[in-house]
Parts: C-alpha cells; structure tokens; sequence
C-alpha cells in the first residue's frame, strides 16, 4: 500500500511541471559551471531541492523561475561550501567595446569562450537575460539582489563580452 493516490498525483504535477524545464536548466548549469559533471550535479540538486519543497510552490505561478531561483541558491551553496564567492571585477570605463555590427563577426564558439571566461556574477546576470529571457524583475527574485544591481551587471558583463569579442573580429 505505501503510495496513496495524493503521493502519485504529487509525483505526477511535479514531473509534468518541473521537468520540461531540465534542458534549460542543464544549459544554465553549465554555463554557470563550466564542466558538464559539476552542471549534471548542479541540476541534480536542484531538482531534490525542488521536489522536497514542491508543496510549496504555487500551482498556475512561474515554475521556471522558481526552479532558476533554487539553481541559483543551490550554485551559491556549493560555492559557499568550497569557500568561494562568485567574482567581481571592476571595469575600466563603462562604453561600449565593439561598434554595432561588429558583434556578428564572432562565432558562436567565440561568444560561448567568452561567456565562460566572465566573473560569474556577470556571467549568471547576462545568461539568465541573454540566453533564458528572463525579464529584469524575474532575475532580480532569482538572484535575490536589487534590480539595479541586475541591470548594472548585465550592462558590465555584455561590455566585458564584447572586450573579449573585440579580438575575434
């Protein structure tokens, strides 16, 4: 007997809510990450933190930025654990590095290296906006920072993007 029905049907919404978004969240992971194992880990995690805490989550409410949400706390920990913090930098002059256009002359490999090579509080802003098309309100609740702050980090870490990009052309 074990398994009541409540059990089944909770099982059930969370993979019907929650998995679809695994994808993305792997891609996330890694490159947030930077190794495919830390990002399988990372992924891994959060899903067990997602579904221990599923009773908690608003059905019909945003379930992928709730899941990003505890990626990113979930990331956050693990560096905590290691006895990292994720990196700033400051940058010199804030223009623009590259003149419109000039970005395209890059190759997806190209942006790819350079993402990865970002402090990771710029790189986690810029794929979170970038890439997963968070609104900026969405990825100020994931990073539990101030949405001033989110925007002045996408801000940095595009202009540190097409510094790096800058040679590529």
């Amino acid at each position: 007997m074990g398994m009541g029905p409540a059990r089944v049907s909770r099982n059930d919404s969370f993979e019907a809510e929650a998995l679809p978004h695994m994808r993305s969240l792997y891609g996330t992971a890694y490159r947030l990450t930077r190794n495919a194992h830390d990002a399988e880990d990372l992924v891994q995690e959060t899903l067990l933190r997602a579904y221990r805490s599923f009773d908690r989550y608003t059905p019909g409410s945003n379930m992928r930025a709730w899941l990003y949400t505890i990626l990113h706390r979930t990331r956050t920990d693990s560096l905590r654990r290691r006895g990292r913090s994720p990196e700033t930098v400051v940058l010199a002059g804030d223009g623009p590095g590259v003149a419109g256009g000039q970005e395209g002359a890059a190759t997806g490999h190209d942006i790819a290296r350079a993402l990865e090579e970002l402090p990771e509080v710029f790189r986690t802003a810029v794929v979170l906006r970038d890439v997963e098309e968070f609104s900026y309100q969405e990825i100020a609740r994931i990073v539990e920072t101030p949405i001033g702050t989110v925007m002045s980090r996408i801000c940095r870490g595009r202009a540190l993007l097409r510094q790096r990009l800058k040679g590529t052309a």
